[in-house]
């Protein structure tokens, strides 16, 4: 009985809970880590593709987190970036083949960025920064945790970008044909690679007015 309770403690510790819920906003890689910022430029157009993009990278970075960090003592130093690269790219192939068996029109979008998730920063910075020095399960907690960081400003960027470049949300009209008759137009602005950069923007300098002991610490 009491192995179990030290187990659950282990698991479900204050420590854990900090590890999986500080990169949504005090150590989110995209804002304050100033991490992943292309990806976030080019598969924020719609909503759609920035949330599949967002449940790839955290499948990729919450499973190699695992593997590495289940291996790194049996891992040479001077080849560690290569097995990185190897347990990355291995995750990404089955990522990708997934989607394009089951959302081929997604997956077709996504185009050649799905791929590119093999040279993601965030991805190569966890396994290097966290995983290379920790165990198992706080090494996936750490892959978790900034998956859905990253994937949290993803989804925001795209929201508003579909919202006001195209006046739908997930690929359905949201904007009264009302506003329209009355000469409402769509931003055409909001769905080029420059807006994404300006809300990103917007929102790291919300998130700094709002978190201003981050600022103190730059």
């Amino acid at each position: 009985m009491n192995d179990k309770k030290i187990r659950g403690k282990s698991v479900f510790s204050k420590n854990n809970l900090k590890i999986l819920t500080e990169p949504f906003s005090g150590n989110n890689p995209i804002i304050v880590q100033i991490l992943g910022i292309c990806s976030a430029l080019a598969v924020t157009v719609k909503l759609e593709p920035a949330i599949v993009m967002a449940l790839s990278v955290t499948f990729v970075l919450s499973f190699s987190n695992l593997i590495y960090s289940l291996i790194r003592k049996t891992v040479p130093p001077r080849i560690r970036i290569i097995v990185q690269l190897i347990i990355i790219s291995t995750l990404v192939i089955f990522v990708d083949q997934l989607l394009k068996a089951f959302v081929y029109d997604i997956s077709k979008q996504l185009s050649v960025f799905v791929g590119l998730i093999i040279t993601n920063c965030v991805i190569m910075g966890r396994l290097e920064a966290f995983a290379s020095n920790n165990n198992p399960w706080t090494s996936f907690l750490d892959g978790v945790g900034n998956g859905i960081g990253y994937g949290m400003i993803l989804i925001i960027v795209a929201f508003f970008r579909e919202l006001l470049g195209s006046g739908t949300i997930l690929g359905y009209n949201v904007i009264p044909q009302a506003l329209y008759n009355l000469g409402y137009v769509n931003n055409g602005l909001m769905i080029l690679p420059p807006m994404a950069l300006i809300l990103i923007g917007v929102i790291i300098w919300v998130h700094r007015s709002i978190n201003k002991e981050l600022t103190d610490k730059n």
